[in-house]
């Protein structure tokens, strides 16, 4: 049953499905408390109030004698600065006299079916009304004329809430956002441990998990990106949690620029997060008359663990956050020619490629870096998006169609946001690439980042890439995105204004794809930088897939796949197969392992296939068979994670039907060990009442989710997998 009901009488709200319940009152002054989050309750009476006590050099509310009612210490929905609250606020915002002090009251509240979409921002969606409901509380600050409008969705189908948060300048002056953070929420004395996806290039998403200590926690990108180093998603949870057990809160950004999110543990152990754009460096004008929009927050809850936490937002992010003709839709096993060839090809090369894969089954082949202006090296051409004529003697066009005729998809690469030095358009617009008059451009990867904030630029590199996909048919495209930002500065904004280039990037790069996307909605379109730079819910409201890094080593992917799983659905997860030695780490392994690495994603090569053994072109044609045939359990099955690489020298996850009547489970073990014991793999997630036939015999789904099974102890040497198929005996 899914309500937002308010109670006059305790001036309470009450959010609910039938998993979640959120609380949240007007205390005295119009205050907007938080109370309460978490497993649902049946009806809330009004009587779990935060307590009055007096505070030592804790300030009252202006106008007020109450020394038991204090901000600095009252757990809060949407805290300011400046009015006794000296914790870490949700906004910052610079007024005509110069300060960030506020006063927001309640000023009125919406309760409506639906879902309301966010004007210029990717945001989670409902296709019909009764799938959600959304509560609108209106915050005002009558000295000013500010309101803040702070919005509530919750999901019927799921144990999750959509915030986001909207500032209006009602007034008759300019005002200055200098922060506008999508989510605050405080929680009352409790012992959390954060867990949060760092990393770097090549070693994304690397799991950490933390107790909470006394003071601020600060993560974020500074890097105009959601970047490699720090993903925008961050749990809570309780001490004792583990994947099926325990209490975990979690926050996914749907956001793909700078992001900040900030932790904070005051002196009575209560804990205040926010979470949203980077406040750094971060002004935004505000006339009067106008409004600034925040992203969306997506908050979850689970009592479960945190493998059920992981189901709410693969559930959510594929149901309610993926669009158009890709959504629940099989992705195609492809080859990429980049780490067979890097930028050393002809049609000759590329068609030795196409024509083993087509022997093997392989359905898309994608044309990587290389292909356009005079690129022969990372070192040009970037922003000249036309053939580089004298590469592909057929011409692109008629390559398409080859490899269509062999029964191929054709798919490409970009990267439309950047510039080369040693490009035409630099040397026709220098002045597109985002740089400060007078200083010195950084370079990186010998490239320029493109002033995506200006109109004529995203205008200019449009018309290239339709002109391109008017003459080539095209059925994928990998956009990718090799540096991150510097010398943030538009040419078109007035120096009080430089600090909301970033943002309004980010605001054309969103308009750009989402016009992309609507003129060419049978391309499917995989985001990608540097492999996961920016793999983050806001690029999957416009690209249904991701590239998860640019190390295929299959031991490492391991950690990489992981991580990102505990809050993104296998089905928008890049994984492919590719030579050994590796190119990013020089392992050598099995192909059997990278296989079943690979295929816990989506599923492809990136490798001459035309250099192989006949031996390894029949075990990756058997490879490819076993995938097609159960891809849409591994990619739209639910995903349950067994053992860890970050706790130990072996992982395991698995894939459940629906119906439960069907299952795929992997194991894998890093280094061999002299007398080891045996090792007994529990299963989560059967049908307990069920009997499955498992390696030709019969398991009920109680014993092998109770007492397991050996893994085989005959396996030997580094890098060993295993791969069971489960199927219900009839």
């Amino acid at each position: 049953m899914l309500a937002i009901q308010f109670d006059e009488q305790t001036q309470t709200f009450h959010l609910s499905n039938d998993e979640i319940s959120y609380l949240l009152g007007i205390e005295e002054g119009e205050v907007l408390s938080h109370l309460y989050y978490g497993k649902k309750i049946a009806q809330y009476h009004g009587n779990f109030r935060y307590p009055r006590i007096d505070r030592s050099f804790s300030p009252n509310l202006p106008g007020s004698k109450n020394r038991s009612f204090s901000l600095d210490t009252v757990l809060q929905e949407y805290p300011g600065f400046g009015g006794g609250d000296f914790r870490t606020p949700a906004h910052q915002i610079r007024q005509s006299d110069g300060t960030i002090v506020t006063d927001f009251k309640v000023k009125e509240h919406q309760i409506f079916s639906g879902k309301p979409s966010l004007e210029g921002l990717p945001a989670t969606y409902v296709q019909d009304s009764e799938e959600a409901q959304t509560l609108l509380v209106i915050l005002e600050d009558r000295f000013r004329g500010l309101e803040l409008e702070l919005s509530y969705t919750i999901f019927c189908d799921s144990p999750v809430i959509a915030r986001n948060t909207r500032l209006i300048n009602k007034g008759t002056e300019k005002v200055v956002v200098e922060k506008l953070a999508s989510l605050a929420i405080d929680f009352p004395d409790t012992p959390f441990e954060l867990i949060h996806l760092n990393g770097t290039w090549a070693k994304e998403r690397m799991v950490t998990r933390e107790a909470l200590q006394p003071g601020i926690k600060i993560l974020d990108s500074k890097r105009g990106s959601s970047s490699h180093q720090q993903n925008p998603f961050v749990c809570l949870a309780s001490p004792t949690m583990t994947e099926e057990t325990g209490e975990v809160y979690g926050f996914c950004l749907v956001y793909s620029g700078s992001h900040e999110t900030m932790i904070e543990k005051d002196p009575y152990n209560q804990t205040r997060l926010t979470m949203g754009i980077n406040s750094f460096d971060f002004r935004w004008v505000l006339e009067p008359n106008e409004a600034f929009q925040s992203p969306e927050v997506l908050m979850s809850f689970s009592d479960k663990g945190l493998n059920a936490l992981s189901h709410s937002y693969h559930d959510l992010l594929n149901e309610h956050l993926v669009r158009g003709r890709f959504k629940k839709q099989e992705r195609p096993v492809l080859i990429n020619n980049w780490e067979a060839t890097y930028f050393n090809f002809d049609e000759d090369k590329l068609l030795a490629i196409v024509d083993e894969a087509e022997k093997m089954g392989i359905e898309l082949f994608v044309l990587d870096d290389g292909w356009f202006g005079k690129r022969e090296s990372d070192r040009t051409s970037l922003g000249d998006w036309y053939e580089n004529s004298g590469k592909i003697k057929m011409g692109l066009a008629n390559l398409s169609k080859e490899i269509h005729a062999r029964g191929l998809k054709f798919g490409i690469w970009f990267e439309p946001e950047m510039i080369s030095e040693d490009s035409e358009l630099y040397r026709a617009h220098p002045d597109w690439a985002l740089q400060i008059p007078g200083r010195g451009m950084s370079l990186g990867r010998d490239q320029y980042v493109l002033d995506f904030s200006r109109e004529e630029v995203r205008a200019h590199i449009y018309q290239q890439m339709k002109t391109f996909f008017d003459e080539v048919p095209v059925d994928y495209v990998k956009w990718d995105m090799n540096r991150n930002m510097t010398e943030v500065y538009s040419k078109k904004r007035a120096p009080e204004e430089q600090g909301s280039t970033a943002h309004r990037y980010m605001l054309g790069l969103y308009e750009f794809m989402e016009n992309l996307i609507a003129e060419y909605p049978t391309i499917l379109f995989e985001s990608c930088s540097g492999g996961g730079g920016r793999f983050d819910a806001g690029m999957l409201y416009y690209m249904p897939q991701t590239w998860t890094s640019d190390n295929t080593d299959a031991i490492a992917r391991l950690k990489i796949q992981y991580g990102t799983s505990l809050v993104y659905p296998v089905s928008t997860m890049g994984s492919h197969v590719s030579a050994i030695p590796n190119h990013q780490t020089s392992r050598k392994t099995s192909l059997a392992i990278r296989g079943n690495v690979a295929m816990a994603g989506v599923f492809g090569y990136e490798l001459d296939l035309s250099t192989l053994s006949t031996e390894e072109k029949v075990e990756m044609k058997a490879q490819v068979a076993f995938y097609k045939e159960h891809r849409s359990l591994i990619q739209y099955g639910r995903f349950v994670r067994l053992l860890s690489p970050f706790e130990g020298n072996e992982t395991a996850w698995m894939f459940i039907s629906d119906d439960k009547k069907e299952a795929l489970v992997f194991y894998y073990r890093v280094l061999a060990e002299a007398s080891h014991p045996p090792k007994c793999l529990k299963l989560e997630g059967l049908a307990k009442e069920k009997v499955y036939m498992m390696e030709n015999q019969l398991f009920g789904g109680d014993e092998l989710m109770n007492l397991g099974f050996y893994i085989d102890p005959s396996l030997s040497g580094d890098y060993a997998t295993q791969l069971f198929y489960l199927k219900e005996n009839n």
